[in-house]
């Protein structure tokens, strides 16, 4: 371990792992390593329409869910180009949208996905020294902040019916990789900048592990998860913290060592985790069930969970944001929904408004001080208050179909769409 990794990993944990970054990067997916979703700057817009407070708009190539990230004046997307079978990072100026450079491979097997999930749904993920890709089967790639390739690695074919969406994580000089869901599925440990496999540890989607009750959700036993991992600070540990089909996962990032795991979920899972200081959310999808959990324990902790909701009444894909001990999200079918995080009860389930013909939202939100910003497939980004009590505070359209989470830096607001990317500000 080298000398500046261990100054890294000092300060990572004097400070907190989900620390404030600076207002300019939003370096991976949810903005920081506990994939939280809070935003330190609070002068983002809370209005805007497809020509009010917007600074520029470009068209893209092609559709795409994944989100933007950020670093200094830079914006970086991933996106699969259909006509020539590309995948690719693109790189925007922060200021001005014009478009710095485009790498990529061109990959010629077929790759099953769902038709609502194209290729390069992951986000990509920066440090200000590497940009780092997941190609799924195409593989992994980094490149340098000016698009130079720098590695590529083949983790072998990822084989799933519905395809994937996870995003890699940077934590010091390792990049976590969840290369799933299928058959063979496996969450790795890469060294950043070579792409040497440091260790690789399987992550089991079997129907057949422990589970609590005989509901498979009617979705024609479709197994699998489609989650980003997290990276949190528990007392003395670090954990990496993954949702996978039936239960909660935490591995060591030093040698990739299974830490603890907690059932309860279903074997179908579209969220990520998330955390809140004290314990970590993770929710199923199709009408799947929801656990929270103590992280730090050892083993088998399922008779030591906190609580857990066996099935949710909505169908439910995006990750929360937490605010004063109560989650927030928006479900697939459009309701925006408080969970109580002590007890597991749903305090509110309001529908959103929509000004298209599409409520549906596959979007995790951001949370701004004490504002929930998510939008749906009409492209409308509702803003209501991270409160017990709702309030819907703003309902804000591009007219653009979208199914991707919001990045934000220095007081402006990045939207993909399946058309473009738009930034916001005031």
């Amino acid at each position: 371990m080298s000398h500046r990794y261990c100054l890294v990993v000092f300060f990572a944990f004097y400070f907190g792992l989900a620390v404030t970054l600076p207002a300019a990067n939003w370096p991976s997916w949810r903005g920081d390593l506990a994939g939280s979703g809070v935003v330190s700057d609070n002068s983002v817009p809370l209005e805007w329409d497809s020509k009010k407070n917007i600074r520029w708009r470009v068209p893209l190539p092609d559709r795409g869910n994944s989100s933007p990230v950020i670093w200094g004046d830079k914006v970086f997307i991933t996106q699969a180009t259909d006509s020539d079978k590309g995948r690719s990072v693109m790189c925007f100026n922060k200021l001005t949208g014009a478009m710095l450079w485009q790498k990529g491979v061109i990959y010629e097997k077929k790759e099953k996905t769902h038709q609502t999930n194209p290729y390069c749904s992951g986000s990509p993920v920066t440090d200000g020294r590497v940009v780092i890709a997941n190609y799924a089967s195409a593989g992994v790639v980094a490149y340098d902040l000016e698009g130079e390739e720098l590695w590529r690695r083949d983790l072998g074919p990822q084989i799933h019916v519905w395809g994937n969406g996870t995003s890699p994580v940077l934590y010091g000089d390792l990049c976590i990789i969840y290369h799933g869901p299928g058959p063979s599925s496996t969450l790795y440990g890469l060294d950043k900048l070579s792409g040497r496999t440091l260790w690789e540890r399987p992550i089991e989607e079997k129907d057949d592990l422990k589970r609590e009750d005989g509901f498979r959700g009617g979705n024609g036993g479709v197994v699998g998860a489609f989650t980003t991992p997290i990276v949190i600070k528990v007392e003395s540990r670090p954990e990496i913290i993954i949702s996978g089909a039936n239960s909660l996962q935490a591995f060591s990032p030093d040698e990739g060592k299974e830490l603890w795991r907690c059932f309860g979920l279903n074997p179908l899972v579209y969220t990520s985790p998330v955390f809140d200081g004290n314990a970590v959310l993770s929710m199923g999808g199709y009408f799947g069930a929801s656990i929270a959990v103590k992280p730090g324990g050892k083993g088998d902790v399922t008779s030591k969970r906190l609580w857990r909701d066996p099935r949710s009444k909505k169908n439910r894909l995006g990750t929360p944001v937490i605010r004063n001990g109560y989650a927030y999200f928006v479900n697939m079918s459009g309701f925006a929904e408080c969970v109580d995080m002590k007890t597991g009860k749903i305090i509110f389930e309001e529908r959103l408004p929509s000004t298209g013909n599409n409520s549906a939202s596959w979007a995790s939100p951001i949370l701004v001080a004490d504002r929930v910003y998510v939008i749906n497939q009409s492209g409308d980004t509702n803003v209501f208050r991270a409160s017990p009590k709702f309030e819907l505070l703003a309902t804000n359209s591009v007219g653009e179909y979208s199914n991707s989470t919001l990045a934000v830096s220095d007081g402006a607001i990045y939207i993909r769409t399946h058309k473009s990317l738009w930034c916001v500000a005031k």
